[in-house]
């Protein structure tokens, strides 16, 4: 997964932002805007305190998975994080409020690794694990979900959202999925998924191949209520990928 967020970031460093905004919405993401490829940099002190607290066991590279330790399960996966064949490692983190108000908190967004876990299986599971301080308040996991892009508290009750994404790469096309999440009481909560918010077909050499590209937009804030988020989609070929056209409203058409 580490692989396909490079790549989501290298492809939308590829077309530029210059389809014209509205000016009467905020912006609350923009998926054709150029993005910073920055290193995670997480003390391996902080990595050991955080895995050995959400893990009971687990391994700390590859080449120490095992072949044939489960036969016959309905769940690779969780068969696999039972029997400690996992190579858990920290991909992403945001400090805030998260459980409830008024915290200091940090989230960890941590790519299990479960071994031998195939493309099938979206190379593993992702969790997000919640401490205050050395103390982990929360553990669950996120669907899929790998990267953090915004974090707001979008209603002003004190407990922050999250923008996470999620992405897949296969024959060439470039897919990035996102939601609006929040963890209050300790729960994965999803507030509004977006569906597909970024597809570059440009690899793949087909005919017609081209890049789309979604813009978030908030209805504004108002303490006490959450915000409604819009959503555009634009799309550029490859020939042109500057040239954004105002493709859809909503969730993106398949």
């Amino acid at each position: 997964m580490k692989s396909i967020l490079l790549i989501l970031t290298v492809a939308s460093l590829a077309v530029a932002q210059n389809a014209p905004q509205r000016k009467d919405r905020p912006v609350f993401f923009d998926f054709r805007a150029d993005r910073k490829v920055s290193a995670l940099k997480i003390p391996a002190a902080t990595q050991k305190m955080v895995l050995s607290k959400v893990f009971r066991k687990y391994l700390t590279d590859q080449s120490q998975c095992r072949e044939g330790f489960v036969n016959n399960v309905d769940d690779y996966l969780a068969a696999a994080r039972k029997a400690g064949q996992i190579v858990p490692a920290i991909v992403d983190m945001a400090t805030g409020s998260f459980t409830a108000a008024g915290q200091t908190q940090t989230a960890y967004v941590i790519e299990v690794s479960e071994c031998n876990a195939s493309h099938a299986d979206n190379f593993g599971t992702k969790r997000v694990a919640i401490f205050s301080g050395p103390k982990l308040v929360a553990d669950m996991d996120v669907d899929f979900k790998s990267a953090i892009l915004r974090k707001e508290d979008l209603n002003g009750d004190g407990i922050d959202e999250l923008l996470m994404t999620t992405g897949d790469m296969a024959q060439g096309t470039v897919t990035e999925m996102a939601e609006l999440v929040n963890f209050q009481n300790g729960r994965h909560n999803v507030i509004q998924d977006f569906g597909v918010v970024f597809l570059d077909e440009c690899a793949s050499l087909a005919s017609g191949s081209k890049s789309k590209a979604a813009v978030l937009y908030s209805s504004g804030f108002a303490p006490g209520s959450m915000p409604t988020i819009g959503q555009d989609n634009y799309s550029a070929s490859c020939r042109t990928p500057k040239r954004w056209r105002l493709l859809s409203h909503g969730k993106m058409p398949e």
